[in-house]
C-alpha cells in the first residue's frame, strides 16, 4: 500500500515547481458552492401529481427506486450529501411543494409550502437554490408561458413567477445563504412563426412586471435562463440567448447558461469571458448534451474542464453560480448524482491547479510555442493524487470506496422501494 502523505507530498512539490499551491487551490475549491438538483432523483416529477412531463422535458429509463415521496427523496439527497465532498446546496423547482393534501394552484405557492425543505437545509447546513415550473401544466399545454397570447393564462404565470421570487428570497433570509432564482420558460412554437416580436415583447412585458419588486440580493439573486429550442419548440423559441442576454444585461440579473442549450457547435466555455464584460452575475448550469439538449450525466469532459478553466482563468469564480441539470433513470440515480457532482468538482480542481500565472506571463511575452507546451505538461501532472487528498480532508469516501456506499444503500433502502 503506497504511503498516501508520502504521494500528497510528491504531487505538491510537482505543482509547486510550476508556482502552484496544492494547499491553496484545495481550500478555495472547498469554498465554491455545487447547486446539486433534486429532480435527479424522481425524474422531475415533483409532488403535484400533474401527470406526464411536457414542455419538451422527457426522462429515459426506468432504474428501480425512484423517490416517491417528500421523505424518500430528501433521505436521498442525504445520501449524496455523504458522498461529495466541498460546499453544497440543494436546488428545487416550485413543483417539489410540500403540500400536504392542501389544494394550492402555482400562482399561490407560499414560502410555508417549502418549510420542510428549509428546516431539511438547516438541519444539513447547505443552502437552497430555487426554480419556477413553467412545465407540466394545464395552463402550458399549448406551449406558451409568459409570452402566451391569452391576458389570463399570462397573469397566472406572470403571479406564479412571483410568488416563486418571494419563496426563494424566504429561503435566502431562513438559512443566511443567497438563494438563486432561476427563470426557465418552454415558450416556443413548433413551426415556423410570423409575430415573433409581438411573444418576445409580451415576454419582456411579463418580465418587467415580476421583477418590478426589489428584494435584498443579499438574500436572493434572480437569473434567467435561455433555450435553442424543445420538443414542440423546434422552430423558435421566445426565450432566446440573445433575448435573454439583452435583458438580463439592461436589468442587473444574472444570465444563465446551460451546457445543452446551444448549437452543437457552440461551446459555452468561449462564450463566458464575453458576458461577463457586461453581466454582473453568471449561472451555469452543468449538463452532457449528446447530439441536442439530452441532459446526460456529468461526465469530466472537454467542455466542462474548459468552462471551469474560464472561471478560474478569468477570476470569475465569485461572480459565479455553479449548479447541476441532468437527469438519468437507466441508472442507480444516486450513483448519477455523485458521479455528476464529483465530476464538476474534479474539474474546476483541475483549473485551480493549472498554473495560470505562468500562462499568462507566456503569452504576454509572445511565447506561444512554451504555452502550448505547458498546458499540455499539466495533463499529465499528478491531479488524482491531489483529489484523493481533498476527499480525505473532507471524510468523503474516495474513488475506490464511494460506490460501495451507493450499492449498499440500494441494496437497504432504494430495492424496498415497489
Amino acid at each position: 500500500m503506497p504511503d498516501r502523505n508520502a504521494l500528497y507530498e510528491y504531487a505538491k512539490e510537482t505543482y509547486a515547481a510550476l508556482g502552484v499551491d496544492v494547499d491553496r487551490a484545495i481550500r478555495r475549491l472547498a469554498s465554491v458552492p455545487l447547486s446539486i438538483h433534486c429532480w435527479q432523483g424522481d425524474d422531475v416529477s415533483g409532488f403535484e401529481d400533474m401527470g406526464a412531463l411536457t414542455g419538451g422535458i422527457a426522462v429515459t429509463g426506468n432504474y428501480p427506486g425512484k423517490a416517491r415521496t417528500p421523505e424518500e427523496l430528501m433521505d436521498d439527497f442525504s445520501q449524496v450529501l455523504r458522498l461529495v465532498p466541498g460546499k453544497k446546496k440543494l436546488n428545487l423547482h416550485a413543483s417539489y411543494a410540500i403540500l400536504e393534501g392542501e389544494k394550492v394552484g402555482r400562482d399561490a405557492l407560499e414560502p410555508r409550502h417549502f418549510a420542510p425543505w428549509i428546516d431539511y437545509a438547516r438541519e444539513k447546513g447547505i443552502g437552497l437554490d430555487f426554480n419556477p415550473t413553467f412545465f407540466s401544466h394545464p395552463l402550458s399545454s399549448d406551449g406558451f408561458t409568459l409570452s402566451n397570447a391569452d391576458a389570463g393564462i399570462r397573469g397566472f404565470w406572470i403571479d406564479h413567477a412571483k410568488a416563486c421570487r418571494a419563496i426563494a428570497n424566504a429561503m435566502g433570509e431562513a438559512l443566511g445563504q443567497v438563494c438563486v432564482d432561476n427563470l426557465w420558460i418552454p415558450d416556443g412554437s413548433k413551426d415556423q412563426m410570423v409575430d415573433k416580436v409581438g411573444a418576445r415583447m409580451r415576454l419582456k412585458e411579463a418580465l418587467d412586471e415580476i421583477y418590478s419588486i426589489p428584494y435584498d440580493r443579499a438574500h436572493t439573486v434572480d437569473a434567467m435562463e435561455s433555450k435553442l429550442f424543445g420538443i414542440g419548440a423546434e422552430s423558435f423559441t421566445v426565450g432566446s440567448s440573445e433575448f435573454y442576454t439583452g435583458y438580463a444585461t439592461q436589468n442587473g440579473l444574472a444570465l444563465t447558461m446551460d451546457i445543452g442549450h446551444y448549437h452543437p457547435t457552440e461551446m459555452v466555455s468561449d462564450k463566458i469571458s464575453a458576458v461577463m464584460c457586461f453581466c454582473q452575475n453568471l449561472l451555469l448550469h452543468l449538463s452532457r448534451p449528446v447530439r441536442w439538449d439530452s441532459d446526460h450525466v456529468i461526465i469530466l469532459d472537454d467542455e466542462v474542464m474548459a468552462v471551469m478553466k474560464e472561471l478560474v482563468r478569468g477570476d470569475f469564480l465569485a461572480r459565479t453560480f455553479i449548479a447541476l441539470d441532468y437527469f438519468d433513470a437507466s441508472i442507480n440515480r444516486i450513483a448519477a448524482w455523485v458521479i455528476g457532482a464529483r465530476n464538476a468538482q474534479k474539474a474546476l480542481l483541475l483549473a485551480l491547479l493549472e498554473p495560470v500565472e505562468a500562462l499568462r506571463r507566456m503569452e504576454r511575452d509572445g511565447d506561444y510555442t512554451g504555452r502550448l507546451a505547458l498546458l499540455e505538461r499539466v495533463k499529465t501532472l499528478p491531479f488524482g493524487i491531489v483529489w484523493d487528498r481533498y476527499c480525505a480532508e473532507q471524510d468523503i469516501p474516495g474513488e475506490d470506496a464511494w460506490m460501495d456506499e451507493v450499492l449498499r444503500y440500494q441494496s437497504e433502502e432504494l430495492s424496498k422501494r415497489v
